[in-house]
This record gives structure tokens, C-alpha cells and sequence, in this order.
């Protein structure tokens, strides 16, 4: 093979590269257009079918068509884009909203909890809440507690005052991978972008490999910036999935600091869905001595197993804070009730969350919400 052929095949296999990232690309704007689409289904009055609309967009796409991309063609595409898109929102799909981008843990843990929905990516978690709140959403799926980083940010807060309930949870195993771009050389790598708290389960894994944690507000958000942009000498930290829908290799798996390293998910419904092993509340003590001790003697007394306690500050009083508990039982327990109502009265607000079924410690499982 000549000097010519060499290059003439190291040019094909650079085109086929970036081929294969367009086609990505394509999949993924696709995905996204399907569940804009469902989006759309319950803000219609006369169903999946507005012929008016669909004309407008054949028109649009005729009229956008390129040298390459003929009128017949783009209009043959979009027919086909919105005969597919009329049959998933004729489906009733169910819509559940997490945060971050496809591949995060939180759309592993809205499909185990919601078999068949459709999970929706959110940019910040006040949009899963909000969502759900207004009706956008069936459901939503947002992340409490991570085995080795603790509570979940602001979430805490927000769960105190969306007036959501929670219907079902799932213990996601948290497998972090080091992904690259497919043609980046393993030596050059200098920076890892990730969620902040990714980055903190990986610590021990960075710094033997001098790699510079650099924050981003999604872990799937960086593997899907990194596809894209491929700065040079860049990383990411996210999971297997992440690498497979944006067609970037993994370095390294399960780099995380702890082999039994998961994250607590809690399913939201703007309705309660009623039965279950384990119930959720927050509330507020007043500022009185031993009152936190007090609210707390009601549940030993009663021998019911607390699995988590959590606090988070009251931005309306400083110094005051907002108090989590979960415990094991049943809101259908006479004795359960009696505790809940005691703590209700001698709390300064009260909320009961929910009741619902205990999740396996990993994997996920689905919850009974449908």
C-alpha cells in the first residue's frame, strides 16, 4: 500500500468517525423531538392528530431544505417523524421527569420505578418539582441520599414545601466510569468533568491518576458535552450508559471510592398512591430544649425502626432548620397514626410525605405507582 492509500484510509476511517457522531447526534435529537411530542399530548383537546400543525411543519421543511437535502426528502422525513410521534403520544405514555441529561442514574432510576414511561431530562430540579406540581408531569424521580456523599443538595428543601408525595424509592448502584472520546490517547487526559458529587465518589481514583476534577451540572451533561465539543485532554465521569448513547469509550469502570457506593431515589406524585412498608414526613420542632429529642423518644416508643434522619436549614428563619425522618411501618398502623398524630401536635409544622414500598438495596426496583 502506497503512501497515497494509507492516507486515503486514515481520511475514510476520520469521516466514518464523524459519521458515526453525527448519526448520534441524529438519535438523539430524535428522542428528544418524540418526547416534545408527548409533551404536547395532554395539552390537546382533539387528540394526537392537528392537521393544521402538521401542515405547517411539512411547510417549514420544505421550505428549510438544503442543496443536499431535497424538498421530497425532508418531506418524506418529517411525515415519517410525525406519523411515528402521533403513535407514541396514541400509546398514553406515561411522563416522568428527572434531572440531567439521557444516561443519567436518574432516568435508571424513573425506568425501574415506572416500567414503560416515558423519562423527560429536566435542567434543574426545581423543574422535576415544578413539573409534576403543574401537571407537565405524571411523575418525577430526584435523588435524596448518596451511600458515600450524604443528602442530596437542595432537594431536602424542596421536597418540604413542592406539597408532592412520595409514591415509591429504588437504591440505584452508583458504577462510575472514566469516559474519553473514541480517538483521545488515554495519556493526554488532564481534566475530568462531572457533578460535583460524582467527582467527590471518584476523589481516590482522580488524584492517583492526576486528574483535575472539574464540576458540571450533570454527570450524562458531561459525557454529552464531551461527545460533542472534545476538548482536548478532557474527561468524564459518568456511567456505561452514558458512553453508549453518546458513543464515547470507557476508560475506566467502577472507579468510584466504595464498591457499595448508591443512591437513594424517590418517586413524586401530585397524588398519593396509599400502601406500603415505609412512610416519610418533615417537620419543624419549636424552639424550645428537647424538643428534636422528644419528637424522636415517639418513634422508639413505639418501636418503629427510623432509616434516616436528615435536616436542612429554614431559609425564612435562620438558625431554625426542617427535620426528615423515614421510618419502617404502615400509615394504616393504629400505632403508626398515634405517632404521627403526637408528632403533628407538639411539632411547630408537620407534613406527612407518604407511605410506600420499601426499596431492595440494589438493584432498583419498580415501585406499585402506573
Amino acid at each position: 500500500m502506497t503512501g497515497g492509500d494509507q492516507e486515503a484510509v486514515r481520511e475514510l476511517e476520520r469521516l466514518r468517525r464523524r459519521i458515526d457522531a453525527v448519526d448520534l447526534e441524529l438519535l438523539a435529537l430524535l428522542e428528544e423531538r418524540m418526547e416534545l411530542g408527548l409533551r404536547t399530548a395532554g395539552l390537546k383537546k382533539d387528540g394526537p392528530l392537528d392537521p393544521a400543525r402538521e401542515a405547517s411543519v411539512l411547510d417549514r421543511a420544505k421550505r428549510s431544505s438544503l442543496a443536499l437535502v431535497g424538498e421530497e426528502f425532508a418531506e418524506r422525513v418529517f411525515s415519517e417523524i410525525m406519523q411515528e410521534s402521533r403513535r407514541l403520544q396514541g400509546e398514553g405514555h406515561r411522563l416522568v421527569a428527572f434531572q440531567g441529561e439521557h444516561g443519567a442514574f436518574g432516568e435508571i432510576a424513573a425506568r425501574a420505578l415506572v416500567p414503560g414511561a416515558a423519562a423527560v431530562p429536566c435542567l434543574e430540579f426545581e423543574d422535576v418539582f415544578q413539573g409534576v406540581a403543574g401537571g407537565l408531569f405524571d411523575a418525577g424521580v430526584v435523588p435524596v441520599e448518596n451511600s458515600l456523599e450524604g443528602a442530596v443538595g437542595h432537594v431536602g428543601g424542596l421536597l418540604a414545601g413542592a406539597g408532592l408525595w412520595i409514591c415509591g424509592e429504588a437504591v440505584v448502584p452508583v458504577r462510575q466510569c472514566l469516559l474519553a472520546p473514541p480517538d483521545a490517547d488515554h495519556r493526554e487526559l488532564r481534566v475530568a468533568y462531572s457533578h460535583p458529587m460524582a467527582l467527590g465518589q471518584c476523589r481516590g481514583f482522580l488524584a492517583r491518576n492526576r486528574l483535575e476534577p472539574r464540576p458540571f451540572y450533570d454527570t450524562a451533561g458531561a459525557a454529552r458535552m464531551l461527545a460533542r465539543e472534545k476538548p482536548r485532554g478532557a474527561a468524564a465521569v459518568a456511567s456505561a450508559l452514558a458512553a453508549h448513547l453518546y458513543g464515547l469509550q470507557i476508560v475506566a469502570q467502577d472507579i468510584e471510592d466504595a464498591p457499595a457506593n448508591a443512591t437513594r431515589f424517590v418517586l413524586l406524585a401530585r397524588e398519593p398512591c396509599g400502601g406500603g412498608d415505609k412512610c416519610s414526613v418533615v417537620f419543624a420542632t419549636r424552639h424550645q430544649a428537647g424538643q428534636l429529642h422528644g419528637a424522636l423518644e415517639l418513634f422508639a416508643s413505639a418501636g418503629l425502626n427510623l432509616t434516616r434522619i436528615a435536616s436542612t436549614p429554614q431559609r425564612s428563619d435562620p438558625g431554625s432548620y426542617t427535620f426528615f425522618l423515614d421510618f419502617v411501618g404502615s400509615d394504616r398502623d393504629p400505632s403508626v397514626r398515634e405517632v404521627l398524630d403526637a408528632l403533628a401536635g407538639r411539632s411547630a409544622s408537620f407534613r406527612f410525605l407518604g407511605c410506600y414500598p420499601c426499596a431492595a438495596q440494589p438493584p432498583a426496583t419498580a415501585s406499585g405507582f402506573a
